[in-house]
């Protein structure tokens, strides 16, 4: 059968000044605003630790909010999710679907012990409210977040993000969310015990979009402890921290604490397909193994999305990437310190963070914006963080070699120059 060539629509964006146009007209003037002040530029390919824009820059991407852990367009998951393209991308959902099975076992190899349980879905937010669906489902109707916690923006997941700027606007959300003190076991404790077996606890190894708070040694088993002793469901978000961000595979790796249910995802789309998952002890995920229909949704475990996943795993196994984070982190972080370390006292705070994920707290909420636009004029690619505006983020590829991690110090190291004589000014 011969068939017609598709309709002719309208023609592609040729410029800056069409993008953002089209951004006025049919995203918002807020993203188009600031799609101004980052330059203007269009992002139109990308590969390893680059982003190229429109206008044939290249840009270092140490950012991407913890997504590219494998870089951009992993050669071996980009190959997977073409085979899946060619052959079944998306599921009936009436039979069973092997790829969803294979990149769960994939997954499950290498959470917790006894977290053999996995459920997909299509993005970190929606894994925090299976999250808090499996909860409800055991009877733990209040939830206890922490502080500058981040878990997601859609409303049950909004509602455990201690964030008021984003929170007022919705409310009012879940109730009976008590928020506590990040690495305050005490806090948590009296928390604890006014809801005992009808809590669950939702909680982050190193808080991300926090500022990178990395809490002292020992706090998340204590945090198991305590859920333990009073009868609440642990969840351990590690959206972010997880798929070797911290130099483990997980951030409870470190204290070897298995929580009830563990939440995945950024790094599991290999930076080629988002994709999410919930994993969950087998006691803890009863109610939705029992009943498949409890919680679905039509995109869900799609065939392209878990041959991402599924090729993400096996890429990291064969590359020892979660080792490369590690050594590499150890090297960023004392690079990072010895750079920002004549700042320190005046324009910088503090330097921290685990494996690749690295924070700059800044005295001036000012300065994180000064530097973000210094570091785009340069050519590098960072992220400020969503819930404490006055640290400055680095979520670098575990691909990033010697020359690029040079090129990386160097322009950190003038960009900060430039940023001080400003604030100076």
């Amino acid at each position: 059968m011969t068939m017609s060539p598709p309709a002719t629509g309208a023609a592609a964006p040729t410029g800056h000044d069409d993008v953002v146009d089209l951004y006025l007209k049919h995203i918002g003037s807020g993203r188009a605003v600031m799609g101004r002040v980052m330059g203007g530029m269009s992002e139109v390919r990308s590969e390893g630790v680059w982003i190229h824009a429109d206008d044939g820059r290249r840009f270092l991407d140490f950012g991407g909010y913890g997504v590219f852990i494998l870089g951009h367009r992993h050669p071996a998951v980009v190959e997977a999710v073409h085979r899946q393209i060619d052959t079944h991308p998306l599921a009936s959902r009436v039979f069973l679907e092997p790829v969803a099975a294979l990149a769960a076992r994939a997954l499950a190899a290498h959470t917790p012990p006894g977290l053999d349980y996995v459920h997909f879905v299509n993005s970190g937010a929606e894994a925090t409210e299976a999250a808090l669906k499996l909860a409800r489902a055991h009877g733990r109707t209040s939830v206890i977040t922490t502080r500058r916690g981040f878990h997601g923006k859609t409303l049950g997941a909004l509602s455990v993000t201690a964030n008021p700027t984003y929170q007022t606007p919705f409310q009012p959300l879940l109730p009976d969310v008590t928020q506590v003190g990040y690495d305050d076991p005490a806090d948590l404790e009296r928390a604890l015990a006014v809801r005992r077996d009808r809590a669950c606890v939702i909680v982050e190894p190193v808080q991300g979009e926090g500022g990178v708070r990395v809490p002292r040694p020992g706090y998340l088993s204590q945090v198991r402890a305590l859920c333990r002793a009073y009868g609440a469901l642990m969840v351990v978000d590690e959206i972010q921290t997880g798929m070797g961000r911290l130099g483990t595979w997980w951030g409870v790796d470190a204290e070897d604490v298995r929580p009830d249910v563990l939440l995945a995802g950024k790094g599991l789309s290999g930076g080629v397909v988002p994709v999410a998952a919930m994993t969950a002890t087998a006691e803890a995920y009863a109610p939705f193994g029992r009943d498949p229909y409890l919680h679905t949704s039509t995109f869900g475990a799609s065939p392209i999305a878990c041959a991402a996943a599924l090729a993400t795993v096996r890429a990291m196994e064969a590359e020892d990437t979660v080792a490369r984070a590690a050594a590499l982190g150890l090297r960023l972080l004392a690079a990072v310190r010895a750079v920002c370390a004549p700042y320190e006292g005046g324009l910088v705070r503090e330097v921290r963070g685990r494996g690749l994920l690295i924070g700059i707290e800044f005295a001036e909420e000012r300065a994180v914006g000064e530097l973000l636009l210094e570091l785009i004029a340069r050519g590098v690619l960072v992220n400020h963080s969503l819930n404490s505006t006055r640290v400055l983020r680095l979520t670098p590829p575990a691909v990033v070699d010697d020359t690029a991690l040079d090129l990386f110090l160097t322009t950190l190291t003038e960009a900060l120059h430039s940023t001080a004589d400003r604030m100076a000014g």
